[in-house]
């Protein structure tokens, strides 16, 4: 526990800074959001964030341009090519509710309105447009290993949404317990185990 407390300390300016960044995001960088969070599924990160950078400049989203760039950057691009040329209209289903205060229920919307977005895609996009307000968790890989470390869960796969809520709770009660913000908690963990706090 100490040394999570003592890592926070070290890297809490500079999570805090980038947190404060989604908060501030101008629509377009909000678009591009929705686009590297369709992505990331069983995707790193980073190539996923180069991949919405070189298709937010392609002059025409079409399906051969788009394909090409996920064919080298992501897993399953032949589905989330079609994710991507869909993306405009789901869009447009996203904007009107992204105000809504209520985030559980925000992120519901989202999951339910949008092919391609679960409960923890959903959460993703909201923490990297800053409506996440520590309220809601991206249940990835790096959470559901430290949770499994400190023994508050037995195993890291989840089975169900229903599940899913359940280790949230969990999550979100532990943070609050070592009075890190579970934004800023997610970050820490995930720069530890990625080298860098990154999105």
């Amino acid at each position: 526990m100490e040394n999570i407390l003592e890592e926070y300390k070290k890297q809490k300016e500079e999570i805090k800074s980038k947190l404060k960044e989604f908060k501030n995001l101008k629509e377009a960088r909000q678009f591009q959001e929705l686009l590297f969070c369709l992505l990331t599924p069983q995707s790193n990160a980073q190539r996923c964030w180069q991949a919405v950078e070189e298709i937010t400049k392609l002059r025409k989203l079409d399906e051969k341009s788009v394909f090409n760039i996920l064919k080298t950057k992501t897993r399953f691009h032949i589905t989330k090519t079609n994710y991507i040329l869909n993306a405009g209209e789901t869009w447009k289903k996203i904007k009107p509710i992204i105000k809504n205060q209520n985030i559980p229920q925000l992120r519901e919307n989202i999951a339910q309105k949008l092919n391609g977005m679960g409960l923890k895609e959903a959460s993703h996009f909201l923490r990297n447009i800053g409506k996440s307000e520590n309220k809601i968790a991206i249940l990835d890989r790096h959470i559901l290993k430290n949770l499994q470390k400190f023994n508050l869960i037995k195993e890291t796969k989840i089975k169900s949404q229903k599940h899913y809520l359940q280790i949230e709770s969990i999550y979100l009660n532990f943070a609050n317990s070592i009075n890190i913000p579970a934004d800023e908690l997610d970050m820490l963990w995930w720069s530890q185990e990625n080298g860098e706090i990154f999105k």
